[in-house]
Formats: C-alpha cells, sequence, structure tokens
C-alpha cells in the first residue's frame, strides 16, 4: 500500500482537490488538482547533478491536453496527439513565468514540469488547476524552489469581480485576466480586457492575488504532508567571488564606456569587444577560469545599466524614465496587399499587413471544448536579420506564438461585429528591426494596417512596454523599454489600450514580486505614454478608411427562407458549384438563410445575388420576367425564369397574330421577356410573351382586350349574318 495525501478546499464555489501519492511515484513531485470535475496531473522531475557548461537555468515546462480528458478522439488523420496547440503552448508560457523566478540561483540542474490534463468537465478550464498543480508539485519536491505560487482567473461582469468564472460566464465578461505570485505580491498577469480603466484592471489584479491565497495555504497544508527533504544547493564558492573581483577590474571601465553609446549595433559590438579583451585576460593565466566568466560578466553588467538609471535617471540611450523613443508611422507602402502598416519606435520596427477575406478562409479551432470557427488571426515573427543575425529559419516558437496572442488580446476588442462586418480577418506582422518590445509594435502595426484595410475599428489602439529597476527600497519605472532594459531589468510590463481605456495587460516579475504602489505608478505612466504614441498614429492614419481595399473581396449579404437553403445549395452541391464557377464569386451559406457573396468584381457578385434570388423567389402575378426557352413543344415553349422555375408560353402566347408554327417565333437557348398570367390547378405557371415589348421589356397587355371583350369569331363556311337555310 502507499500513502496518499489530500487537501480539499471549497474555492470560487468549487471543490478544490489537490492529491499526492496514488499516481507518478517517481516523479520527484506529482499532484493531481481537481477542480469541479476536471483534473489535471502535474509532475516536477530534475536531474540529480547540474547541467555543465551553462550559466542559466535549464527549465521546461509543458502543458498537455489529452482528448480523452473529454470523451473525445483526436480528429484529422493520424488518431493520436499530435504537436502542441495554441492553447497548450500559451498555458505553458503562462506556467513558466510564474515560476522560473523562484528557483535558487545557483540552481543549473536541468528540470521539467509537465501538467496533463485527465478530465475536462466542460465547465472549468484546466489552465488554473495547472499552474496551482505546477506549484504544489514543485513545493513538495524538494527542488530548490522557493514558493508556492498561487493562481486565479478573474472576470469583471456586471460590475463586479467573479473568481474562476465558468466558460459559458466568460462570454459575457469585460475582462478575463489570470494572475498567479506568491503570498507576497503579483509575479504574472496575463489579460483581454473591454477598454477598462487603470482602477478597474488594478483592482481585479489585486482580487485576484487575494483569492488565491487560500489556494497557496492548501499547498503548503499538503506539503506539511508528503514534502520531500530539499536539495542542497551550493553556495558560490570562494574561487567565483574571486573571478567576480578580477572580472570587475578588467572590464568595469569598458564596459561603463560600452553602455554609453546610444545606438545599439554599435553598443553591442563594444560590449562584445570589452567582454573578449577581459576574458582573453583572464584566460592568459587561468583557462580553466575563463570558461566560468560568462556570469560574473553578466552580473556586472546589470549593476552598471541598473546602479546608472537609479542613481543618474539616465538610461542606455540618454533618454529620461518616462520619455518614449521617436515614432514614425506609415500606411499603403504595400501597394498589392489590402491594408499595410510600417511602425518604427526608435531601434524596433514592425511591418504589419492586414488580409481580408471570406467565411471559407476561417481558421477551424479543435479544442476540448467543441470544435469552432475564428475569423481573426495574428501572426507574429520574428527573422535574425531583426537583431543582426544569422541563424536557422524555424516554425515560430513559443515566444512568436505568444508574442502574437498579446498583440491579438489587445486589437481583438475593437474589431467589429462579424454581421456588420462578415470578414475573415488576417494580421501578419513582420518584425524588421528588434530592441525592445516588438509585440507593442505590432499592436501599434496591426491598428494602422487595419484602418488602412477598411476595417471599422472602433478607435484606435497602441502598446507600450514598462520596466521596473529595483534595488531594495530604491525603485525606477522605464517607460518604452529597450531591449537591454528588458533583460536586465526586474519587470516586463506590457500595456494596451485606445484612449479610453485598456484592451490587454501581460506583467512578468523577475523578482520575488512587486507591489501595488508599484503597479499603479505603472500602470500611470503607461497612460501617459500610450496617449503619446495614439497621438503619432494618428498623423499617419486616425480613422478607418470609408471602404475597403479595392483589391479585396466586396462581401453583400442576402437572408433566404431556411426551407430554400437545399435548392440554393443543389443535389450534391451542384447549384451552389455552378454559381460560384459562372460568377467567379465565393459564397458561403450559414444554417440560418444568411448567405454571403464575396468577389473583386461587383458585377459579378451582383450576378450571383440575382441568381440566387431566382432560385428563392416564387413567380408573381403579372410581373415581367427574364427567361430562357428551354424546350420547344407542338403546343408552345418552356421558358425558365426566377433561376430554377419553368413555365409554359402557349402557342396562342407567342405572338399577337397567328402563329402556325412554334419555332417561327422561337428556339431553344433563346432569350426572351415573359409575364406571368396566372397557375393551373397542379400549380403550374402560365406565361405569356405577347403582352411583353421583347425590346423594351414594357408591358403592352392594354393592346389586347381581355377575352369577353373580344369579338367572337365566325364559324368556319358561315356567310356573315345570313340565317341558316331551311330543310325543304
Amino acid at each position: 500500500m502507499f500513502e496518499i495525501a489530500r487537501k480539499e478546499i471549497t474555492w470560487g464555489g468549487r471543490p478544490l482537490i489537490l492529491e499526492s501519492g496514488r499516481i507518478a511515484r517517481q516523479a520527484d513531485g506529482a499532484v493531481i488538482v481537481t477542480y469541479g470535475e476536471t483534473s489535471v496531473l502535474c509532475t516536477a522531475v530534475a536531474a540529480k547533478s547540474p547541467k555543465p557548461g551553462i550559466d542559466f537555468f535549464p527549465l521546461t515546462v509543458h502543458y498537455q491536453e489529452k482528448a480523452f480528458a473529454a470523451g473525445k478522439i483526436p480528429g484529422g488523420f493520424f488518431k493520436r496527439e499530435g504537436r502542441p496547440s495554441e492553447k497548450e503552448t500559451l498555458t505553458s508560457r503562462v506556467i513558466d513565468r510564474p515560476i522560473r523566478p523562484l528557483f535558487h540561483k545557483n540552481f543549473r540542474n536541468e528540470t521539467q514540469v509537465i501538467c496533463t490534463v485527465i478530465s475536462h468537465d466542460l465547465e472549468n478550464d484546466p489552465d488554473i488547476p495547472a499552474l496551482i498543480g505546477a506549484s504544489a508539485a514543485l513545493t513538495i519536491s524538494g527542488i530548490p524552489f522557493v514558493g508556492p505560487i498561487g493562481g486565479a482567473r478573474v472576470a469583471y461582469i456586471d460590475g463586479d469581480y467573479v473568481l474562476n468564472p465558468k466558460l459559458d460566464e466568460l462570454d459575457g465578461t469585460k475582462l478575463d485576466l489570470v494572475v498567479a505570485g506568491t503570498q507576497e505580491g503579483v509575479l504574472m498577469v496575463e489579460s483581454e480586457a473591454q477598454q477598462l480603466s487603470e482602477d478597474v484592471m488594478l483592482g481585479a489584479v489585486m482580487f485576484g492575488h487575494k483569492a488565491y491565497q487560500d489556494v497557496v495555504d492548501a499547498i503548503i497544508g499538503l506539503a506539511e504532508a508528503c514534502a520531500k527533504e530539499p536539495w542542497d544547493v551550493s553556495e558560490t564558492p570562494p574561487e567565483v567571488t574571486a573571478l567576480e573581483t578580477r572580472v570587475r577590474e578588467l572590464a568595469e571601465g569598458n564596459l561603463r564606456a560600452a553602455y554609453g553609446e546610444p545606438v545599439k549595433q554599435t553598443r553591442v559590438a563594444k560590449v562584445d569587444a570589452a567582454k573578449t579583451q577581459a576574458i582573453e585576460a583572464i584566460a592568459a593565466d587561468d583557462e580553466a577560469a575563463a570558461e566560468l566568466a560568462g556570469a560574473p560578466l553578466k552580473n556586472l553588467e546589470k549593476d552598471i545599466v541598473r546602479g546608472s538609471i537609479l542613481d543618474t535617471g539616465k538610461r542606455i540611450d540618454g533618454r529620461d524614465t518616462k520619455t518614449v523613443r521617436p515614432i514614425d508611422c506609415q500606411v499603403s507602402i504595400l501597394p498589392r496587399s489590402h491594408g499595410s502598416a510600417l511602425f518604427t519606435r526608435g531601434e524596433t520596427q514592425a511591418l504589419v499587413v492586414a488580409t481580408l477575406g471570406t467565411g471559407q478562409d476561417e481558421q477551424i479551432m479543435d479544442a476540448l471544448e467543441g470544435e469552432y470557427r475564428e475569423h481573426f488571426m495574428l501572426h507574429y515573427n520574428f527573422p535574425p536579420y531583426s537583431v543582426g543575425e544569422a541563424s536557422f529559419l524555424r516554425a515560430p516558437g513559443r515566444r512568436e506564438i505568444g508574442h502574437g496572442k498579446l498583440a491579438w488580446r489587445s486589437v481583438r476588442p475593437l474589431l467589429p461585429e462579424k454581421e456588420s462586418f462578415p470578414y475573415t480577418i488576417r494580421i501578419v506582422s513582420e518584425i524588421t528591426e528588434s530592441n525592445g518590445s516588438s509585440s507593442m509594435a505590432t499592436v501599434c502595426g496591426s491598428s494602422l494596417a487595419l484602418m488602412d484595410a477598411g476595417v471599422p475599428l472602433e478607435r484606435p489602439v497602441a502598446g507600450i512596454a514598462m520596466g521596473l529597476i529595483k534595488e531594495g527600497d530604491r525603485f525606477a519605472i522605464l517607460s518604452d523599454i529597450l531591449g537591454d532594459e528588458d533583460h536586465l531589468g526586474d519587470m516586463d510590463f506590457k500595456v494596451a489600450g485606445t484612449d479610453q481605456g485598456i484592451t490587454a495587460l501581460q506583467m512578468d516579475i523577475k523578482i520575488t514580486s512587486i507591489t501595488e504602489d508599484i503597479m499603479r505608478q505603472a500602470l500611470a505612466q503607461a497612460h501617459d505614454g500610450r496617449l503619446h504614441i495614439l497621438g503619432e498614429m494618428a498623423s499617419a492614419l486616425g480613422t478607418a478608411r470609408d471602404e475597403v481595399s479595392e483589391h479585396a473581396p466586396r462581401i453583400s449579404t442576402m437572408s433566404i427562407p431556411k426551407d430554400k437553403i437545399r435548392d440554393v445549395i443543389g443535389t450534391g452541391g451542384k447549384v451552389i458549384r455552378e454559381i460560384c464557377e459562372e460568377t467567379g464569386c465565393k459564397i458561403d451559406i450559414e444554417d440560418d438563410g444568411t448567405i454571403r457573396i464575396a468577389s473583386v468584381d461587383g458585377a459579378a457578385a451582383e450576378r450571383a445575388t440575382d441568381w440566387i434570388r431566382g432560385i428563392v423567389a416564387e413567380p408573381e402575378l403579372g410581373v415581367i420576367y427574364n427567361g430562357k426557352v428551354v424546350k420547344v413543344v407542338d403546343f408552345g415553349a418552356f421558358v425558365n425564369f426566377l433561376g430554377s422555375k419553368d413555365g409554359l408560353v402557349h402557342i396562342s402566347e407567342l405572338k399577337a397574330e397567328r402563329v402556325g408554327k412554334v419555332t417561327d417565333v422561337v428556339n431553344e437557348g433563346d432569350s426572351v421577356k415573359v409575364k406571368v398570367l396566372g397557375f393551373d390547378d397542379r400549380g403550374k405557371v402560365k406565361l405569356s410573351m405577347k403582352v411583353v415589348n421583347q425590346e423594351t421589356g414594357e408591358d403592352i397587355s392594354d393592346q389586347f382586350p381581355p377575352p369577353s371583350e373580344q369579338p367572337k369569331r365566325r364559324r368556319e363556311g358561315g356567310g356573315g349574318d345570313r340565317r341558316p337555310r331551311r330543310r325543304a
């Protein structure tokens, strides 16, 4: 038998259960977290010895969803889970970001956290249980993790904060925010909002921080029952301390001079030269020590950059803490794209392109909760040339997916409803230069590109990245951070929104936590920076163009009765295919009878619209239609009109004068104009050509008196008004 440790609390109105000891007992730490009927198995394992030759902590986090958790079999050709979905990648990042700063600074053992969704009740999102489970598994594992952390989701519904809303409740919320951190403070925030104020956003963060304290206490209670002995981590040896002193003597002067260079490429070259010179000097005396000089050099860089900012208020490029770098905005720079923008802020630049498509271009998403379609996509690419490097071109990694999703969250709340703007929208952001906050450049460029494409955004949206330098009680908040300030600082705090409020907020802290006062000041400073950037963007394009690009498809919408949908589609799709092939249009038909017709050629779209109207329309008595002769018989001609409708023009209705033979007037394939005279007992349509001017389409039925007023024909062989002869 084996011992099972279990801790249960009621949290957000549902039971939260932490259990260890039943499954995955060979892992260093393993916890099953159950929230409602959603369960996630979380494991933590670390190598027993440090990975040689590295000066960073090798941590990997994997969140994975198993289809069986929701009683599903994976779709597609291969019936097993494959590459991580976007949701799995983003959740892995959400777990990684708050736990990474809490490992011992000298710990270099390869560590892996795996969170596997094994049951999903389709009500509670597994990402929060996975975050809690990762924290619990690390806390009981003995791995040198200075936790635990807690996490929570916060919604804002009808003016109130809601803890851990169910999936169906998120449809009515103005805020979807995930917050994680320790008992002392917040470490990570990820959110999407409907233009909410700074006070509402900060209130949501602090609401979540308070709410997850019960979770932290539960993890501590579980650890008291089953935690393993903590691992020993070697402290910094004396020889390393001596090496740090030697590095400082050799490199400090040159590095200080290098970091006084405002241009990135020149600064990077000078920094590399200073490091190389120091390492070569150390190697001349001790080659083994030279191999360990990387970490002391990095620490020296941090001291120089951070100390200069705190002491002088001046940054690497000479700015003060609040100034935003020079901004240049250009639109319509690509002649054939539907919308394009080039956004440049300092040495960060994004080429952003908007493309408009139809419903057939929507992305089909296969999630545990079910299949759905996404009509707005944003893809972020970070090629190596953007930082002056030559390296392999690989598929988008976690960073690219995460940055793209942040920009997606920032822009999506401003998009028009699909009913009023029925386009599928794809944004592609190519980062062509990078020196800090390329994700926020993507937000600004996306807003400009969408407006350039004629997408009626509610209002423009911009983003700014904030940084933090904190030493003891002293701190400085930096607006529009550089790459080096992000790398050497304590916070990456990204805020996107409009002049009316925030649409996305993302925060990562590299120290143990930050206070509410620091967050409040950062939000206020970000607000001022965001308004400045919006002003610069307005100089290029302040509102959306009146019409979509001439190269984009025009989409017209019509509605038909549901019982007519099968008539438009036809047997095996024959009718709809014929319409598309003949007109060149793309046609989408929804279950409620809504039809969207897309074409760059307006005349083609009109033809398709008329064709469909003809299929679903019912003939009206006395109305004149264009038709086509489809069959000729002795007693008349059958004419196709209103798309699929047929009617008979009797031989007597072909022309005003007597017709001896139908083919003397019409032949198969002739285009004619007909008027509906009536319907017989079987619903067949009776048509007339003679009462319609075939050239102008004018109704000339007044030239033909009603049958009751027409003179009666004499009998054949009659003699006028002569009386019949009497028999003899």
